[in-house]
């Protein structure tokens, strides 16, 4: 008696058209970028693949990509037509320089022929097979530099840059606010970049940006708690005074209106400076709740409605001590 069971037709994939689905489904994600930079970056597995971790992650690589792509792009067209300089950026909190060696790995000129420091060998950035054209169009002369306060992230992207052979990539191992002084930095740059930077370090990168004339900034902040502080300290003071203290009665809207209201002034400060200024959502929020992305654009035209009603909401809600602690640029178009 034959006891062996035929399978179902239809309902197992052979192991050639698995492998083939698993390579399609790599490079939709992957795009132009290297697999061996993203599997030394950790966003792909060791053994190159995706799992629903790195799919999170890429998803919001390539979104962010997406959204700088065509700015940065624009910005170093115009510097090609100009003086031919590279584009300059800047990227403020880069913890282990996600963004740099991605932005450096997609647009940079050199970057799929730079040569190992160690070996002398040329570095084989493997690419997704479907992304080889578009990215050779995509590329630009391009300086990036990171801006870390953790000397051991320094040192190790430092050291992937080097294996890579990124030359124009530079790692600096300085806090935001005293960057501009480094005999290493330019003085002036092109874009500035501060992404899930904590607290006042948005406030110090866009500081950075102004006082080196930036042309882009792409800030998308967290943890904003400074003015959420001043506000736990006026608390009881503005009960008594307005019935807009019910806002931030309670801690936890203290948090939230801190949070809001303070990106709502480096908006009008960035507008006040003369920049034109968009806020859009970064990823969906099932993988960030620091999902706010400010970007200003440099166009010269300084907005003096934006300086009076920044130091108006700032006397508004008792916070008129961070005109002189975090906007003090914005009196230069108040007086003019």
């Amino acid at each position: 008696m034959n006891t062996s069971v035929t399978p179902p037709k239809g309902r197992v994939k052979a192991p050639r058209a698995l492998a083939q689905h698993a390579r399609l489904d790599l490079d939709a994600w992957v795009g132009a970028q290297s697999v061996e930079l993203l599997k030394a970056l950790h966003i792909l597995t060791r053994e190159g693949q995706l799992n629903q971790d790195s799919r999170r992650k890429l998803k919001q690589v390539n979104h962010l990509v997406q959204l700088l792509e065509g700015p940065l792009r624009e910005c170093a067209e115009s510097l090609q037509a100009g003086k031919g300089h590279p584009l300059t950026l800047v990227d403020h909190g880069a913890g282990k320089s996600y963004l740099g060696f991605i932005l450096y790995d997609r647009f940079g000129a050199d970057r799929a022929s730079g040569l190992n420091a160690d070996t002398g060998k040329e570095n084989v950035l493997q690419k997704s097979t479907s992304s080889t054209s578009a990215s050779s169009k995509s590329s630009f002369a391009l300086n990036v530099f990171s801006i870390e306060s953790r000397s051991e992230l320094v040192e190790k992207s430092a050291q992937l840059a080097k294996q890579f052979g990124f030359t124009g990539m530079k790692f600096l191992n300085v806090l935001a606010q005293d960057a501009g002084a480094l005999v290493e930095m330019p003085k002036e740059v092109d874009v500035v970049t501060a992404l899930h930077a904590c607290d006042s370090l948005s406030d110090d990168a866009i500081e950075f940006a102004v006082a080196k004339n930036a042309k882009l900034i792409f800030l998308v902040p967290c943890c904003q708690a400074e003015a959420a502080t001043f506000l736990k300290g006026n608390r009881a003071l503005f009960l008594n005074k307005t019935p807009l203290a019910e806002l931030w009665r309670h801690p936890l809207h203290t948090r939230e209106l801190g949070s809001q209201l303070t990106n709502v002034m480096r908006c009008l400060y960035l507008e006040a400076l003369g920049y034109a200024v968009t806020v859009t959502e970064l990823v969906g929020w099932e993988h960030s709740m620091k999902n706010e992305l400010i970007v200003a654009k440099f166009t010269g035209q300084r907005k003096k409605l934006a300086a009076q009603r920044l130091r108006d909401l700032l006397a508004q809600f008792g916070l008129a001590s961070l005109l002189d602690l975090r906007f003090t640029r914005v009196k230069e178009t108040l007086a003019s």
